[in-house]
């Protein structure tokens, strides 16, 4: 019979919604019990999911260059002031991507890629239009993940301490 192997690494999905740092400090909570390490990711939608609609008179190269850089600094802003928190909770080391494309796709390459031992991620995010239009990224992602998944509602998960105080 096997088993689940052992968690060195985790990954965890971003989006800067109100419950990313929640997410965020669960997955670290988590990464840290098994020594993992965590790599924290966001995915910039790719406009052409978004055909049909009003896209605004910027010519597509330069508005989605804009948006990675943007992304990549929100990321970088987000992970400095999750080291801390990190180290806390125990987690061995932190790194942090950015990628274009389909959320969930990018979500199970990416662990794919490293090998990854288990995706820690959110089951609600931003809602509205994105989510009527293309499903839920976590039931894509729990359907096409090459390791575990431990999805967390932050709805029901919640505490109103920081994860990071818990370890």
């Amino acid at each position: 019979m096997s088993i689940i192997k052992e968690i060195r690494k985790v990954v965890t999905p971003v989006d800067f919604s109100d419950n990313s740092k929640f997410i965020a400090e669960s997955a670290a909570y988590i990464a840290g019990r098994f020594g993992a390490e965590m790599d924290l990711i966001f995915v910039v939608q790719n406009f052409e999911d978004y055909s049909g609609f009003f896209v605004p008179q910027m010519t597509m190269p330069n508005l989605e260059s804009e948006l990675l850089e943007s992304a990549e600094k929100k990321m970088a802003d987000f992970c400095s002031e999750f080291e801390q928190i990190c180290t806390k909770s125990g987690v061995t080391a932190l790194a942090h991507k950015v990628f274009m494309g389909e959320v969930s796709e990018k979500i199970v390459d990416y662990a794919k890629e490293i090998e990854a031992d288990m995706i820690v991620m959110g089951t609600h995010g931003y809602k509205g239009l994105e989510k009527i239009m293309f499903g839920s990224v976590a039931a894509k992602v729990v359907r096409n993940a090459p390791c575990p998944v431990m999805t967390i509602n932050p709805y029901t998960s919640g505490q109103t301490s920081s994860a990071g105080d818990a370890a």
